[in-house]
C-alpha cells in the first residue's frame, strides 16, 4: 500500500503535536509516561519556591513541584508530584530549604518511620519552612555586630578617657617615665654584661661545683640503694616488736607483777628492805666501835666485855 503525501504530512503533524504536549508537560514537571502520586502541602510563605523545583528524600530526587496557588484563606497550596515506591507516612513533613546559596529553594520530605499509616494519592502533608543559609548567617551576624558595636563604643570611650588623662602634664610625665624606663633597661644590660663576665671568669669553678653535685647525687643514689637493700621494713617490724615487749614489761611493772614490780609497788617489802638496811648499818657501826665483840683475840686470857646494844638501835628496830 502506497502512503500518500497527505498521510505522511498528517502523521508528522500528529507526532509534532504529541511531542509538543509531552515537552510542555515535561517542562512543567510532569512526565506523561510515568505514574505519579500527588500530595498537597499548605504554607504561609513559600520563600521563593517555584514550580518544577526538585523534591528530595535524604538528598535523593523523587519528584518535582507541580503547581503553587493561593487559597481563599491566603495560604499557598503547593502540589507535590512524587514518583517513588518508597512508603511516605501521613505524618511526614515537607520542608522548604535552601539547597545552596545560588541553587534556589527545594522541598525535602522528612518521613516519620514510626508511623505505619501510609499517605495515599491526594493526601495533605505537614509543611514547614527551614531557615535559609542567609537567614542563619544573618542570625549569627546580628549578635556579632551588636558586640562589635559595644566594643567600638568602649574603644571610643577609652580613647576619650586617654585624651582627658594625657594633658600637657600627663604627656610630660609619660615621657619622663619612658626615659627612666630606657635608663633602667640600659643599666640592666650593663648588669647582664657584668654577670656574663663573672660567669666566664668562674666557668671552671662552676664546672667543678656541678661535678661535685653530680658526685653527691651518685652517692645519694648508692645510699638509697643500700637502704633499699637493707630491708628497712623488717628492721621497723623488729623495732615495733621490741617496743611492744618493752611496753608489756612497763605495764607489768606498773601492775606490780614480778620481783621488780613487787619491789616498786609492794610497800611492805619496801619497809622490810628499809628496816634491814638500817639494822645492817647499826651492825657495821657496832663492829667499827667494838671490834673485840666479834673478833676474840686474847693473848693473856682477858675476858671480853659484855655486849651493850647502841642506844638508838632499839628505837630504830622498833620503827
Amino acid at each position: 500500500m502506497k502512503i500518500t503525501r497527505e498521510i505522511k504530512t498528517a502523521i508528522l503533524v500528529i507526532t509534532s503535536i504529541l511531542l509538543f504536549i509531552w515537552g510542555y508537560n515535561y517542562l512543567k514537571g510532569k512526565d506523561l509516561f510515568d505514574s505519579y502520586k500527588i500530595f498537597y502541602v499548605e504554607y504561609q510563605n513559600v520563600e521563593g519556591l517555584a514550580p518544577s523545583a526538585p523534591i528530595t528524600i535524604n538528598g535523593l530526587a523523587i519528584g518535582k513541584v507541580k503547581n503553587i496557588s493561593i487559597t481563599e484563606k491566603g495560604t499557598l497550596l503547593v502540589v507535590l508530584q512524587i514518583n517513588t515506591d518508597f512508603p511516605i507516612s501521613k505524618s511526614s513533613v515537607a520542608a522548604i530549604y535552601d539547597a545552596s546559596l545560588i541553587g534556589g529553594k527545594q522541598v525535602a520530605i522528612r518521613p516519620n518511620y514510626n508511623d505505619k499509616n501510609i499517605a495515599q494519592d491526594g493526601d495533605y502533608l505537614q509543611g514547614v519552612v527551614q531557615s535559609g543559609l542567609m537567614d542563619s548567617l544573618g542570625e549569627k551576624i546580628d549578635p556579632a555586630m551588636a558586640k562589635l558595636e559595644k566594643l567600638l563604643t568602649s574603644a571610643d570611650q577609652l580613647v576619650m578617657g586617654i585624651n582627658e588623662v594625657l594633658d600637657a602634664k600627663g604627656k610630660a610625665d609619660l615621657k619622663k617615665s619612658l626615659a627612666e624606663l630606657s635608663a633602667t633597661m640600659e643599666q640592666f644590660h650593663k648588669v647582664a654584661a657584668n654577670a656574663n663576665v663573672v660567669l666566664e671568669e668562674n666557668k671552671g669553678q662552676l664546672k667543678g661545683v656541678v661535678t661535685n653535685f653530680h658526685k653527691v647525687s651518685d652517692n645519694f643514689v648508692k645510699i638509697s640503694d643500700s637502704l633499699n637493700k637493707a630491708d628497712l621494713g623488717l628492721t621497723v617490724r623488729n623495732l615495733n616488736a621490741t617496743l611492744n615487749k618493752v611496753d608489756g614489761m612497763m605495764q607489768g611493772l606498773q601492775a606490780g607483777k614480778g620481783s621488780m614490780g613487787k619491789l616498786l609497788k609492794d610497800e611492805a617489802l619496801y619497809n622490810n628492805l628499809e628496816k634491814t638496811s638500817k639494822e645492817l648499818e647499826l651492825l657495821l657501826q657496832d663492829v667499827r666501835l667494838n671490834p673485840t665483840r666479834y673478833v676474840n683475840v686474847s693473848v693473856f686470857g682477858k675476858k671480853n666485855r659484855p655486849y651493850v646494844a647502841p642506844q638508838d638501835s632499839i628505837i630504830n628496830v622498833k620503827n
